[in-house]
């Protein structure tokens, strides 16, 4: 793990809170992996920043901040997903011959690309380790060493979880199908996004239940219909935000298009109803970094006449 030396005079909260901004893009590619869904890979990543903080009072010795966090992170992460019982992990068998960071082995880089380009919910089929291990080295490009010091293993064992985690990221990469099928857009997602590019805020705010939750990265969560109605108060004065119905990792969202963003969604809001309201916003506009990894699967421009068999 890449830090820079530390001042004999350090503030802790201070260097955590600034090495937060430019770390939170990285610790999300590996949570996110880690738990196949980039949804599920913020929330991991929102519970490690409010940990570390409360950690750092109770810390005599303080760690080197970033191996630390991402330590929280992994630590955090494979208690949920023990919880869920998701997957057992596999043995380890003898190391195989996995080339050197320092080498430029052609097939050491093709690995990586692969890696790279893998759709985040398929490294979730992966056993825990091997996944941890290959997200590590060949997406966050970690040297053998520091993954076996963060891991606790040696690298021999890295190796050997490297090896056997690419081979069958690559069997689950070939069996995956190329297109995801349309799917029809609910009428309360259909209702929600004809209301908001036709800029009918009041309409919006009497969707709102009166408990409803805005959760918007590392802003304190809003509650209440008063409280949250401002959110759409916001977005008024912005001008030219577009909305379009999309799908991702199974979940119907809303992608949301910014003026000059062409056919790139910025980032994307997902939306839970209970009765007809709206409970919960989670609003990714301060956490965009989420949508990189994020396999979006659009509704056709436009689509957007409520399918009321749908919700």
């Amino acid at each position: 793990m890449k830090e820079g030396p530390s001042s004999p005079h350090r503030d802790p909260r201070a260097e955590l809170m600034a090495l937060t901004a430019e770390l939170r893009p990285e610790l999300h590619r590996y949570c996110a992996r880690l738990m196949g869904s980039v949804i599920d890979g913020e929330d991991v990543v929102q519970d490690t920043l409010a940990r570390a903080l409360v950690a750092l009072d109770e810390i005599k010795d303080m760690p080197r901040l970033r191996p630390w966090l991402f330590r929280i992170a992994h630590n955090r992460a494979l208690d949920l997903l023990r919880s869920r019982a998701v997957r057992r992990a596999e043995p380890i068998e003898a190391a195989s011959d996995v080339a050197d960071e320092a080498s430029a082995d052609p097939m050491e880089t093709l690995m990586r690309q692969e890696a790279v380009e893998t759709a985040v919910s398929r490294f979730a089929e992966l056993p825990l380790m091997q996944r941890s291990v290959v997200i590590l080295k060949d997406v966050l490009d970690e040297s053998l060493k520091d993954i076996a010091d963060l891991l606790d293993l040696t690298v021999d064992a890295v190796k050997a979880h490297l090896a056997r985690g690419r081979a069958r990221l690559a069997e689950i990469n070939a069996l995956a199908a190329t297109h995801a099928a349309a799917r029809p857009v609910s009428e309360a997602v259909a209702r929600y996004v004809a209301m908001f590019n036709t800029q009918n805020w009041d309409g919006l705010r009497a969707l709102l239940a009166d408990d409803v939750k805005l959760h918007q990265s590392t802003y304190p969560v809003r509650l209440g219909s008063a409280e949250v109605g401002r959110f759409f108060t916001i977005y008024a004065t912005l001008g030219g935000v577009r909305l379009q119905p999309a799908w991702v990792e199974g979940r119907e969202v809303i992608a949301v298009f910014e003026p000059g963003a062409g056919a790139t969604p910025s980032y994307f809001m997902w939306i839970e109803w209970k009765d007809g309201r709206i409970s919960l916003i989670r609003d990714y506009r301060y956490a965009r970094y989420i949508v990189d990894d994020a396999k979006l699967l659009l509704a056709p421009d436009g689509d957007t006449a409520p399918n009321k068999n749908a919700h």
